[in-house]
């Protein structure tokens, strides 16, 4: 995969992009990474991106010319005849999750573009932006930690990346359920002990009991994400029993 990053701070990906998983990525030849810095692309003496509002208002507006600019270089290399799939980091965009983690997986480029200030002049999003993201209901200085968290987010669904898909498959959200409780040794740490059937290699049993304790952990703290048409027979049961469960508590 290919990502290009269009952004007015390009040194705030660098100890992020060069180290853990993603930069095995790199190196291994799975992810290839481009930092575009916006400012480098301004066409005025001073360099200036920014600019008032039209009508008036609060803050300043990042200008379209050096946007466009960069993203023409940005998309230079991209297979022709295929709109690179590009995402603006805004507030006002679809919230971003596993599902949409996933889609972006399957893309072979992709263009992100970082705003500032009040955002980007709405011309740039209605000619080249395809996909308006934002991470959350709260608002941040700009849209470098949300592009960072949402490449790491992608990345690590790319073949290869993470070395088999059990790693991830079985995490929050990916089955639409929030994860079951993991543990490591030692077996018995202060009188902590690890639950039994974890113990018991009997592979059916530990099946059930993460599966039951996703259930159980998904209605406790995200009930939003269970969905009645996909619980199978056995899901249906152990919520019977997690509902027992808690009326004799």
């Amino acid at each position: 995969m290919i990502i290009k990053i269009l952004t007015l701070f390009p040194e705030m990906f660098y100890g992020f992009l060069e180290s853990s998983i993603i930069k095995r990525a790199q190196e291994n030849g799975l992810l290839e990474v481009e930092y575009i810095n916006i400012r480098d692309y301004a066409s005025n003496k001073h360099k200036k991106v920014d600019d008032y509002p039209y009508g008036g208002g609060a803050g300043m507006v990042m200008t379209p010319q050096p946007i466009f600019d960069a993203y023409e270089y940005a998309i230079k290399d991209f297979d022709k005849g295929v709109k690179a799939r590009t995402i603006y980091l805004t507030p006002k965009g679809t919230t971003f999750n596993q599902k949409i983690a996933v889609d972006f997986s399957a893309e072979k480029q992709l263009v992100f573009i970082c705003g500032h200030y009040e955002g980007i002049d709405q011309r740039v999003i209605d000619t080249i932006v395809t996909d308006e993201i934002s991470i959350g209901d709260f608002v941040l200085t700009g849209g470098e930690l949300p592009t960072a968290i949402m490449i790491d987010a992608i990345t690590r669904l790319l073949p290869g990346v993470l070395g088999s898909t059990e790693s991830y498959e079985d995490e929050s959200f990916y089955s639409g359920l929030l994860e079951y409780p993991h543990y490591t040794r030692p077996e018995d740490y202060n009188g902590l002990k690890v639950p039994k059937v974890l113990l018991s290699g009997n592979h059916k049993e530990i099946d059930r009991w993460r599966r039951k304790s996703s259930l159980e952990i998904t209605l406790q703290r995200r009930p939003d994400l269970i969905d009645e048409s996909k619980l199978t027979k056995l899901d249906k049961k152990l919520i019977n029993e997690i509902n027992n469960e808690r009326q004799l508590k």
